[in-house]
């Protein structure tokens, strides 16, 4: 079906170019994956290494933001540690989204395992047509 406006349209619009870790603002962007049921929305988002108490899932006037912070608690120089080459990230991991109107902001739920992030959006019951009666005054 095409549709002149879609309301998902920022969670596909804010997405990272692949595997870019990066972001301009300075936060690393966590790499997302976005499923629609027919009675919610899902976004898992990779956070290896992070644990529960480092990630928060906020909502603020229709934005959702996922804040995790991953940091090694040894050095890793290479005078101490000895690595000759390091790819993992740490920092502050940040994402945002702009939800549709159709998703239950209250309902909103959170589960971390296994390094991934899944948020779970369940969507309103969608506001049908109805006939509105006409009384005399």
């Amino acid at each position: 079906m095409l549709t002149l406006f879609d309301p998902f349209a920022d969670f596909y619009r804010n997405a990272p170019a692949r595997r870019r870790v990066a972001a301009p603002d300075g936060y690393l962007r966590p790499a997302v994956d976005i499923h629609e049921r027919p009675d919610a929305y899902e976004i898992q988002a990779e956070l290896p290494g992070v644990a529960t108490d480092k990630v928060s899932v906020n909502v603020e006037r229709n934005v959702l933001t996922i804040l995790a912070e991953r940091n090694e608690s040894t050095d890793t120089t290479d005078e101490k540690t000895g690595f000759r080459h390091v790819e993992r990230v740490r920092g502050t991991f940040r994402r945002s989204f702009t939800l549709p109107d159709t998703v239950n902001a209250d309902a909103i739920d959170a589960k971390l395992a296994d390094g991934v992030l899944r948020v779970t959006l369940p969507k309103r019951d969608a506001p049908g047509a109805r006939k509105i009666s006409v009384s005399a005054a």
